[in-house]
């Protein structure tokens, strides 16, 4: 609208597929260690076993996260161009059909029926415009920026090793209290939540206790699990 001020803003990049594995990846790893420690350290293990213990749980699954990222979203994206390949073929043999599809889809969302039909014309004279907004509309992606799998695996394998590094670190610098290791972990688990709930609405602290309380319970479940096996096998 002529007059009208533009305001600019920005958004945070939502489709690049590295948050989601970062925070899986870093959860996972805080989690998986956390309960791992509490496990193998409720069967009254020695400290170097621990430590063994922990630090192939990190690597196997750091490799393993790395891994699954990469293929998950390998496979999705080559999905994705698939159903792009043939939306590409029927506005190449159909391209009067695949306009009236788009105005149709318009039309039912408000668009009044002599606007949806002119911009969807307009659309047919422009495949790769049309290919996009098919793709947005039918698909629900944006065909140029589809995530890259090795953002999401790099991602994911980083945050898994640092979020399981941080309950054996006490173990590293010295300490032989399962206690202490996880009193670490469980504040990494608050403090994952709240960096987390920076990149949405959500509270902080809200954020933060919801992480701690899931790891804690994994943590109790596999203790209790190491406890019961320590004392049947001694």
């Amino acid at each position: 609208m002529s007059g009208v001020p533009v305001v600019e803003h920005h958004h945070a990049d939502v489709s690049g597929g590295w948050l989601r594995a970062a925070t899986f990846g870093a959860m996972d790893g805080l989690v998986t260690n956390i309960a791992l420690i509490a496990g193998v350290g409720g069967g009254g293990v020695g400290h170097r076993t621990l430590v063994l213990t922990g630090v192939a749980g990190l690597v196997a699954g750091a490799i393993s996260m790395g891994l699954g990222e990469y293929t998950s979203v390998r496979t999705q994206n080559d999905q994705i161009s698939a159903e792009l390949a043939k939306e590409r073929h029927e506005l190449e043999v159909n391209p009067d059909g695949e306009a009236a599809e788009l105005a149709a889809a318009w039309t039912a969302r408000g668009l009044p029926t002599h606007l949806a039909e002119e911009i969807a014309a307009v659309l047919r004279d422009h495949p790769e415009q049309a290919l996009r907004i098919h793709a947005q509309e039918e698909l629900g992606v944006v065909p140029d920026e589809l995530p890259s799998p090795w953002v999401a695996a790099a991602s994911s394998f980083v945050c898994f090793s640092i979020g399981a590094l941080i309950p054996l670190l006490p173990y590293l610098l010295g300490s032989d209290s399962l206690w202490l290791a996880l009193a670490v972990g469980g504040l990494g688990l608050f403090t994952a939540g709240a960096v987390v709930a920076t990149f949405t609405a959500n509270p902080w602290w809200s954020s933060g206790l919801r992480q701690l309380a899931l790891g804690g319970l994994a943590a109790a479940i596999t203790y209790g699990i190491g406890t019961l096996i320590g004392v049947g096998v001694s």
